[in-house]
């Protein structure tokens, strides 16, 4: 980042200095000669600024912005020799600038063309999808839809190819080479539950690499190297293409949210497809340890849901009917709090009779 930003100062000089040549080649008064510099120092900062925001679409864009440079560079090259001859001789200008316009055309028309090339975007409703063959056909669902960008985390999960085999998520599934590096390093790791996890992960890009055609995996090489972190990365990917994080991570979920880049957190949605719970419904559960307060005991739902049992240490190893009290909903998951009822409660006074 530290080279870039000095590369952008020379950048700026130069402009200055440039402008000062260009004033000094078409002979200007003093007054303007002396203000020319600063227009360069000021025309160089625009750049660096435009720079800065057409970076993004140029890397999204590449194919485009290459055909409107090439094509701005002949077009620039042309002019120049066609049109730059009479015009150098009509207002008697010195040989100094028609040997600097050339190349200054050139550049001005092959930026242009880039631009224009970037600017163009193929129509993507409906009505162009259906008359894009030309025949009524219309376009297959994998190449609409916003472009997902999977973390490690959510590969590893695995739940993802679950979710895609349904149909659910429509377009382009991005794995970043930053994010399938580190999954061959999870691989590759002495540890043996490391190497399962990271072995796991890539068997899930094998898998939704095969998978239907409503969506299709591409793994983008497009890297950062002034950035260390993969979270880090990966948000500004995701900025880069204007698409959607996919994870489990609860950390980059707040982090992204945080820079403006939206999340699909698979977590969510798992907690949004739970059967919804009101106090008085009745569960079947085993408890299986103590809760952290005064005899109360923890189980689980099948789906791993905490159910803390008031009064439960007592049942502690034993299959019990539960009443819900209340179910508190949080980002991290669901937790829902119960009491024995009175029927699996009174079964076990029979029993200790007995």
């Amino acid at each position: 980042m530290a080279l870039l930003w000095v590369a952008r100062i020379i950048f700026v000089i130069l402009c200055s200095i440039t402008a000062w040549q260009l004033s000094e080649m078409v002979g200007m008064a003093r007054p303007l000669k002396y203000i020319m510099p600063l227009v360069g120092l000021v025309a160089g900062i625009l750049l660096v600024k435009l720079e800065s925001i057409t970076k993004k679409v140029l890397l999204l864009r590449p194919a485009p912005s290459a055909v409107g440079l090439v094509l701005g560079v002949l077009l620039g090259a042309a002019i120049s020799q066609l049109f730059l001859d009479q015009v150098v001789d009509n207002f008697a200008l010195s040989v100094s600038f028609r040997n600097f316009a050339p190349l200054f055309l050139i550049v001005l028309f092959g930026y242009i063309g880039a631009a224009v090339g970037v600017s163009w975007k193929p129509r993507t409703d409906a009505t162009s999808r259906i008359l894009a063959g030309g025949n009524g056909e219309a376009l297959s669902l994998r190449d609409v839809g916003i472009p997902k960008i999977l973390d490690t985390c959510v590969i590893i999960d695995g739940r993802i190819a679950d979710i895609c085999e349904t149909d659910f998520v429509e377009g382009k599934l991005i794995v970043p080479q930053f994010v399938l590096s580190e999954l061959q390093n999870i691989a590759d790791s002495a540890d043996p539950l490391r190497r399962a996890r990271g072995r796991r992960g890539l068997d899930i890009i094998n898998r939704l690499k095969n998978g239907s055609d409503r969506f299709e995996v591409e793994i983008s090489e497009q890297d950062f190297p002034d950035i260390a972190e993969v979270d880090a990365k990966l948000v500004q990917l995701t900025k880069l293409l204007n698409g959607k994080i996919l994870t489990t991570d609860f950390n980059l979920n707040k982090v992204a949210s945080i820079q403006g880049v939206r999340v699909l957190n698979i977590n969510d949605l798992a907690n949004a497809m739970k059967p919804a719970l009101l106090p008085g419904d009745t569960l079947q559960i085993r408890v299986i340890k103590e809760g952290k307060e005064a005899n109360q005991g923890v189980g689980y739902l099948d789906d791993g849901t905490m159910v803390v049992v008031e009064e439960g240490k007592k049942y502690q190893g034993r299959d019990m009917q539960v009443e819900v009290t209340s179910v508190i909903q949080t980002q991290a998951g669901r937790m829902i709090f119960s009491k024995v009822s009175m029927e699996s409660d009174a079964r076990r006074v029979q029993s200790s009779a007995r």
